[in-house]
């Protein structure tokens, strides 16, 4: 790979863990459209519990991994909410690069076993092994 996009990787790398690690703690807490859209018709108190009415949120259950380390956006065991935020997005970026690049180069691996590749393949015209196989042809 070149320099250069060595250097775009790197830099894109660091833009993504400054955002996960520091900028969403600045991300809204109110809910999205989704949560919005399921607490319609409900009355929510301060907290966010339903205080009244009828709405789709109320048949809601705990998801699954509810107890997983990074679930709601955290880190269980970190109490600086700040920190735990932080560490969740730097950690899931970090995850998500390493998946990512483990899939590009079981990828790249797989496109190169089996023979040779394409410039030794396909000799060019001029090139000096052409004129050798030229040669002991005739």
């Amino acid at each position: 790979m070149k320099n250069r996009s060595w250097g775009f990787l790197v830099g894109g790398l660091l833009v993504a863990l400054l955002l996960a690690g520091v900028v969403s703690n600045y991300a809204s807490s109110h809910p999205d459209g989704l949560d919005s859209s399921l607490l319609k018709g409900c009355t929510v108190d301060a907290d966010d519990n339903i205080v009244g009415g009828s709405c789709p949120a109320q048949r809601s259950r705990e998801h699954e991994l509810a107890d997983s380390p990074l679930a709601d956006y955290a880190v269980r065991g970190v109490d600086n909410g700040f920190l735990s935020t932080g560490l969740s997005g730097v950690l899931g970026v970090l995850l998500t690069f390493a998946i990512g690049a483990g899939g590009f180069w079981l990828l790249r691996r797989r496109g190169s076993t089996g023979g040779t590749d394409d410039a030794e393949a396909t000799p060019v015209a001029g090139d000096a092994g052409d004129r050798r196989h030229a040669g002991a042809a005739g």
